[in-house]
């Protein structure tokens, strides 16, 4: 089978498995079997590929078809310009999480110190350390598994990191920095599961049955992490710290009031070129202001 043969069969098996994206997935596939690349295919669309090839190609079209997530065949997702290593233990990084590095980018200054709760592979906090200066970054996960694949990925990446297993801030009580004594951190950061989980057997088959169950279970309605996150976070964020979560759909307004509650002034809900309450941040202050969207 040529390249072109190869993407029309892996096309057509997905689209019949019912795979929203049964084209892309077939290019991925097919550019991960023949460690190609999509000019490649286009420019030698007729040339030959090998029996091995063509065997392994179906093999993993099968396999995606059972509904694994392509993430979790070729062990890797790009995310914020960068490849992380995935498996099951961790969520797969998504692009809409982009929007919480990228604003948290803004707020971020030379030499400052980054906490990230819920950390799974660790994209956020090692995507916060590649594009900042002299930043010092502490990653927290309940999973040992999840954070043995983002030591992983900060190997692989070249990036110094942190990484403490426990219930959100409890590891910070027994941890001492080998850079500074202060126990304060600039930003805390957080994707924190938010799904609620009455919610969660509806999600797609490559969600629900793939994905780490506690990376997804937000409690009954969804906002479990972020109460015990917003009331716990002052006591660790220095005068002017940032406190920045990402969200689920409508879920904008309760946690601004969680926050505000907690303390926090400038509350702000980003949404995400879709229109949706994607980030919620807000400075840790000793005034409330009133909030108000960015779109």
């Amino acid at each position: 089978m040529t390249y072109r043969e190869c993407y029309e069969y892996g096309k057509c098996r997905l689209a019949e498995a019912g795979i929203a994206e049964a084209a892309l997935d077939a290019r991925l596939l097919l550019e991960y079997v023949c460690h190609s690349d999509r000019n490649e295919l286009i420019l030698y669309a007729d040339r030959e590929r090998s029996s091995m090839e063509e065997q392994f190609y179906k093999q993993v079209i099968e396999t995606r078809a059972s509904r694994l997530p392509l993430q979790h065949i070729t062990g890797e997702q790009e995310f914020m310009g960068l490849s992380f290593q995935v498996n099951k233990h961790v969520l797969i990084p998504r692009q809409d999480t982009e929007l919480l590095v990228e604003e948290a980018l803004r707020h971020l200054g030379d030499g400052m110190r980054i906490l990230d709760l819920c950390t799974g592979s660790g994209c956020i906090l090692l995507s916060l350390l590649k594009y900042s200066n002299e930043c010092e970054g502490v990653g927290i996960d309940i999973s040992a598994e999840a954070l043995e694949k983002a030591q992983e990925n900060a190997q692989r990446l070249n990036i110094d990191a942190v990484f403490l297993a426990g219930d959100l801030f409890e590891p910070l009580a027994d941890f001492v920095s080998e850079r500074t004594s202060d126990r304060l951190f600039d930003m805390i950061v957080s994707n924190p599961p938010y799904i609620e989980t009455a919610v969660i057997d509806t999600l797609m088959p490559e969600v629900r049955e793939h994905e780490p169950f506690g990376a997804l279970d937000g409690g009954e309605d969804g906002l479990q992490f972020y109460r015990r996150i917003a009331a716990q976070a002052p006591a660790h964020l220095r005068r002017g710290a940032v406190l920045l979560f990402e969200i689920g759909c409508g879920q904008g307004e309760a946690v601004v009031e969680l926050m505000q509650e907690a303390g926090f002034a400038e509350v702000k809900v980003l949404q995400d070129y879709a229109g949706l309450d994607r980030v919620v941040y807000g400075i840790k202050s000793g005034s409330v202001e009133t909030n108000h969207y960015i779109r």
